[in-house]
């Protein structure tokens, strides 16, 4: 992986954890920098799950890419704000 690559991800990342965050209702209680984090790695994740169920490269937009890595930061971001809570 190039380095425009791993920037690219970093910043779809930023994008997948933000909207992660916004599907989830109410506040929560972790930082930015872990809402980032969760985009970060939810976008990875994401991006091998559509890779192996072949939806990973269409013509277009890939939308059910982004949908998995969405819904991917929305779990992980409700899985630390839980965490959270019980401390």
């Amino acid at each position: 992986m190039e380095i425009s690559g791993i920037i690219s991800a970093i910043l779809i990342g930023i994008i997948i954890g933000v909207l992660g965050r916004l599907v989830i209702p109410g506040r929560q209680r972790i930082g930015i920098l872990w809402t980032i984090g969760v985009g970060i790695v939810a976008a990875f994740i994401g991006s091998g799950i559509a890779s192996a169920f072949g939806v990973a490269d269409t013509k277009g937009v890939d939308w059910i890419e982004w949908l998995i890595q969405i819904g991917l930061a929305a779990l992980g971001v409700a899985a630390l704000d839980r965490a959270r809570v019980r401390r």
